[in-house]
């Protein structure tokens, strides 16, 4: 689950102005500060209703470099084109992007032009929330390139871009983190691993305690389930999305490495051992089930950095869209298990493996705007 640990490029936050271009006065038009009521804010299931999936056509050359860059490009088309069956899909893309982009994409795909660094909307984007007046709020969590570690100049102004594209009002906080991060059963139970938000990279001498007190008004959390995850051996720090996710309230699907040479094996491990223990904020125990990684994968992009799991799907209206690595085993028992715990979804397996490759996958994509 490595997300391009071959990073080519690296900048710090800061610099220029925060006004995007053809945009004027995002900031200044478009922030709110949580108030008194930010408590009834609600982060929602993934599996409840879309009004669309915001995804990003930000490959670039000097990222993913020459032998992978079409193949991700393909793949991201690919992605979209399938979410596309299902609810409605706005992608960004770069104007020196924008007839490729359109070559690729099926026309009832909306390009909107937007300055990118990369490709990871589920990061870089706004986490969306609603309120019980019915009214949709964007949360920007303040990306910085998972820590410094790549450039993100442009990636880090795409929260707010979303959020006057989609207008909707933009919530600041303190804290640095991504979607990727989180993840949550919609009735106020999240799963996130300290490995990435308590990470002296994002939000240096923040306290679990400190961390809970601010996110939980934001997201409407009554509790949080911590994995350790792992630090420093992807670009995320370990992301929660490549080792648990909610399948609805109650009910978990998390990841298993039982390659015992793999740094994952002990920490997908514990994961395990840690969700089949807890509960959520009602104080019911987990419903925990498996997804093994694939034993295979196909050769042509294989490497170290490879992300071959099946937990960073994406759940949209309708549908479930995973990826298939050609290991007819494994491939076959997510599918199966994908299929029982979303009985009213079709599940569609698809091939990633150039977005694979630079460590991430379907998930990481995407991000949700709450119907």
């Amino acid at each position: 689950m490595n997300r391009r640990t071959f990073i080519k490029t690296l900048s710090v936050m800061g610099g220029g102005s925060l006004t995007a271009l053809g945009i004027g006065g995002i900031f200044a038009a478009n922030t709110t500060a949580p108030s008194n009521k930010a408590s009834a804010h609600r982060m929602p299931d993934e599996a409840e209703p879309h009004a669309c999936t915001w995804m990003a056509f930000g490959a670039s050359e000097a990222i993913w470099g020459r032998k992978l860059l079409s193949e991700v490009q393909r793949n991201l088309a690919l992605i979209a084109n399938t979410i596309a069956q299902f609810e409605p899909v706005k992608m960004l893309v770069r104007a020196a992007d924008l007839t490729l982009a359109r070559s690729l994409l099926h026309k009832n795909v909306e390009l909107i032009v937007a300055p990118l660094d990369d490709l990871w909307m589920r990061d870089s984007g706004p986490v969306f929330v609603t309120h019980p007046t019915g009214k949709i709020s964007a949360v920007q969590f303040n990306f910085n390139g998972w820590g410094n570690k790549q450039k993100h100049t442009n990636d880090q102004r795409v929260a707010a871009k979303v959020a006057n594209f989609a207008q909707t009002p933009l919530i600041n906080t303190h804290l640095v983190l991504e979607g990727g991060g989180i993840e949550v059963d919609g009735h106020g139970t999240a799963i996130i691993t300290e490995s990435c938000v308590l990470n002296t990279n994002r939000n240096p001498n923040l306290s679990k305690a400190e961390c809970e007190k601010a996110l939980m008004p934001l997201l409407g959390l009554r509790k949080i389930i911590w994995l350790p995850g792992i630090k420093d051996q992807d670009i995320t720090d370990g992301h929660t999305d490549f080792y648990a996710r909610f399948a609805k309230p109650g009910v978990v699907i998390a990841a298993f490495d039982p390659d015992p040479e793999s740094f994952d094996h002990e920490v997908t491990k514990t994961h395990l051992a840690i969700l089949k223990n807890a509960t959520d904020a009602d104080g019911r125990p987990l419903e925990v089930h498996m997804l093994q990684a694939p034993s295979y994968v196909r050769p042509k992009f294989k490497n170290n950095d490879f992300a071959a799991g099946y937990i960073n799907f994406y759940v949209c209206n309708g549908a479930v869209i995973a990826p298939e690595f050609g290991d007819t085993v494994t491939d076959e028992a997510a599918k199966r298990t994908l299929q029982a715990l979303f009985p009213n979804r079709e599940v569609v397996q698809i091939n990633i493996d150039g977005i694979a490759a630079g460590g991430g996958g379907i998930h990481c994509t995407t991000q949700q705007q709450p119907l």
